[in-house]
């Protein structure tokens, strides 16, 4: 298993990170300039401007923090609303069928989580092949079998 990828190692999307964020900023910059340019605009409805410029740009950077960590005691997926830490051994199976939006990770509590930090969208090739790596990492790091069905 020389292919494994060296640890720490850290999975996300990032063509569609870049454009996520150069979209906010240049949002951002659109909205507060318009704000500034149109003379008939009050201080407060100024401010409301700038403020809708920063939203939108902190949902787009709130889109764009997905990543997928993983070092040697395990996985941290980072989604868009939280982040979980998930030991090497609650993670079952690496998923990233066709169609799939991003990848889904099966965990030994029955559950699945979906990592949003590996999705094929822009960058399809390297999705699989980051797939891949995880699912590889994941099976060296696995429990034995005999642990594995003990529920």
């Amino acid at each position: 298993m020389s292919d494994l990828p060296t640890l720490p190692v850290t999975f996300r999307p990032g063509h569609t990170r870049a454009i996520l964020l150069t979209a906010g900023v240049v949002i951002f910059v659109v909205i507060s300039g318009v704000a500034m340019l149109l003379e008939q605009l009050g201080p407060g409805e100024r401010l409301s401007f700038v403020v809708t410029g920063a939203l939108i740009f902190w949902v787009l950077a709130q889109l764009a923090r997905v990543k997928v960590v993983a070092d040697e005691s395990g996985v941290t997926v980072v989604n868009i609303a939280g982040k979980r830490r998930l030991a090497w051994a609650e993670i079952l199976r690496v998923n990233l069928r066709p169609g799939d939006p991003w990848v889904f990770l099966d965990l030994s509590d029955g559950t699945s989580l979906p990592a949003l930090g590996i999705q094929p969208g822009l960058a399809k090739r390297r999705a699989i092949a980051d797939a891949r790596a995880l699912r590889a990492l994941a099976e060296a790091h696995a429990a034995p079998p005999d642990g594995r069905d003990q529920g």
